[in-house]
């Protein structure tokens, strides 16, 4: 089993950042991928980055390409989301989750965190 906690949500101007961070505890020597998710009010839940953990590949989705970063720290078994140049159209609850086996799909994950949720203001 593996639990994820989430943490760095707030409210924030357009433009501005945030840094998420998600730390693993339990069985985490065996996560092979993590990833970021978010889901706006009355919308699909939508991946949004994914690290690969042992050869330390990221991955994003097109919408934050170049404005966010997911880093990963193994030995503290935590993983960030760093956010910059926030748009209004990135609110929505942000979700970590990990896997223990390369994802068949993008949302082909295990295990998930509560979330946390970011506020963009315009």
């Amino acid at each position: 089993q593996v639990q994820l906690v989430e943490s760095g949500g707030g409210l924030v101007q357009a433009g501005g950042s945030l840094r998420l961070s998600c730390a693993a505890s339990g069985r985490t020597f065996s996560i092979y991928s993590m990833g970021w998710f978010r889901q706006a009010p009355g919308k699909e839940r939508e991946f949004v980055a994914a690290v690969a953990r042992s050869v330390d590949s990221t991955y994003y989705a097109d919408s934050v390409k170049g404005r966010f970063t997911m880093s990963n720290d193994n030995g503290k078994n935590t993983v960030y989301l760093q956010m910059n140049s926030l748009k209004p159209e990135d609110t929505a609850v942000y979700y970590c989750a990990a896997q223990y086996r390369p994802p068949s799909t993008l949302y082909d994950y295990a295990y998930w965190g509560q979330g946390t949720q970011v506020t963009v203001s315009s």
